[in-house]
């Protein structure tokens, strides 16, 4: 069950469950501060996924950065994160594309003759 610390104000009509998932090794900050009467912001660390409830016209901000800067570095829609109807007892999957897509990743080295490798001097 989703804890929500944040409720929506009751007269927020249009409620939908969204999820967001940071696919970087940076720690990211995810903002919504475009509905009136309320604001979100979480932390949310490399690989971390985070559920929220938000109106469907709201956006997320996610800034990213370093120690003491961060920078904004995309504005999503809100209803581009959001599940499927969960109410019908199916299973749902998170309509962002991004969520799934694979990076390019190099294959980990596993032969030591790959890693370790003697370095030549240049004379």
């Amino acid at each position: 069950m989703a804890q929500i610390l944040d409720s929506l104000p009751p007269e927020q009509p249009g409620k939908i469950l969204c999820c967001y998932v940071n696919a970087t090794s940076k720690m990211q900050v995810a903002r919504i501060s475009d509905v009136p009467n309320w604001y979100f912001e979480r932390v949310v660390f490399p690989g971390q996924r985070l559920v929220f409830e938000a109106p469907r016209e709201a956006h997320l901000e996610i800034h990213t950065g370093m120690m003491a800067s961060a920078i904004l570095s995309d504005n999503i829609p809100c209803n581009s994160l959001s599940f499927d109807d969960a109410v019908d007892g199916s299973d749902s999957q998170p309509v962002d594309s991004t969520i799934n897509n694979k990076t390019n990743v190099p294959p980990i080295l596993t032969k030591p003759e790959e890693t370790a490798k003697p370095l030549k001097a240049l004379v």
